[in-house]
């Protein structure tokens, strides 16, 4: 995967085209029942912004920050913290931005303005096999075998897991027979660290390889619902994740494959955008190349980003996509 260029707002080097304060502060009386927060009064400093981190003097959980605007807009009303807590009404402060440091809003400056990202992969071949070894299936958590394309490391929490050449999505394939319908969960982590899951149905037709939608980089566990009769095999797909939110195609400036001037003639799905779910696409949008991956063909994608995803205005669900389920 690509690494990002220093004048991203995801990059080491932020731009802020501006005069407000840098990173958001902001002081507000609130209370906390369960993931809400109520702001009822705002003492001094920035608005309220999504991404920031709040502490109080009566010890939020650490790490504590806003991942949704309820009737709040930035001021008084509600808004959902990350962690489910009480905290009776208190004087809190919100400050910075716990995912990726987004800057605070500017009030004078000439940006925000758009950059072209470019991605650039290898994806390794495909294997229906190298996820989970076909085996028949009952109610329980199956086994994880890494094959070819695919390496078991160890996380720094101390998980092992398996990890994929690159984020792409996974897929079901069932053995011959008079297969039963199964749900497959698989759980693991997307390119950004974030938890994901998606429930993929084998169906009942023999010989069948189901793909699924979501990109994912590792694999922590993968569950059966029941019997499958058949044998159940669990593999990656040639269905490849982008690494930025994509919503419109229109946002692809160029699509190249396999050392060819020409235009690839894959299929782009563009990003899903609504609450995420084990059975939605991916949050960043997904690239089937034309061709079959071999670890030798490359993709060379232009990508437009709007302001929402580069520059001082820039948010993490503009970048990366709301959050993963």
């Amino acid at each position: 995967m690509p690494q990002f260029s220093d004048d991203l707002f995801l990059g080491s080097a932020i731009t802020v085209q501006g005069v407000d304060q840098y990173p958001a502060v902001s002081t507000f009386t609130g209370s906390i029942a369960t993931t809400t927060l109520t702001v009822t009064a705002m003492l001094s400093g920035d608005p309220i912004t999504v991404g920031m981190f709040i502490d109080s003097s009566t010890s939020l959980t650490n790490g504590t920050y806003i991942t949704a605007f309820g009737t709040g807009s930035g001021g008084i009303g509600t808004y959902t913290v990350s962690a489910s807590q009480t905290v009776a009404s208190a004087t809190i402060i919100g400050s910075g931005n716990a995912l990726l440091q987004n800057p605070s809003p500017m009030s004078v400056g000439v940006g925000p303005l758009g950059r072209l990202y470019v991605w650039d992969v290898v994806p390794q071949a495909k294997l229906t096999t190298n996820i989970v070894a076909a085996v028949i299936t009952t109610a329980t958590t199956l086994t994880l075998a890494a094959g070819a394309g695919v390496t078991s490391v160890t996380t720094t929490s101390g998980a092992t897991v398996l990890q994929l050449d690159c984020p792409r999505a996974v897929s079901t394939t069932t053995g011959a027979g008079t297969p039963t319908s199964v749900n497959i969960t698989v759980s693991g982590y997307d390119y950004y660290g974030q938890a994901m899951s998606e429930v993929i149905a084998t169906g009942t037709v023999a010989s069948t390889t189901v793909s699924g939608k979501k990109a994912f980089y590792q694999i922590s566990s993968v569950v059966s619902s029941g019997a499958s009769v058949v044998t159940v095999a669990v593999g990656t797909t040639d269905i490849l994740g982008a690494p930025l939110r994509i919503t419109d195609r229109g946002y692809v400036t160029r699509a190249g494959w396999d050392n060819t001037l020409a235009e690839d003639a894959g299929t782009m799905t563009v990003a899903a955008t609504l609450t995420a779910t084990t059975t939605t696409g991916d949050v960043r949008g997904t690239y089937l190349p034309s061709s079959a991956a071999d670890g030798i063909k490359r993709l060379v994608m232009g990508i437009a980003l709007p302001a929402i995803a580069v520059g001082p205005n820039a948010t993490r669900v503009g970048a990366l996509g709301v959050t993963q389920a």
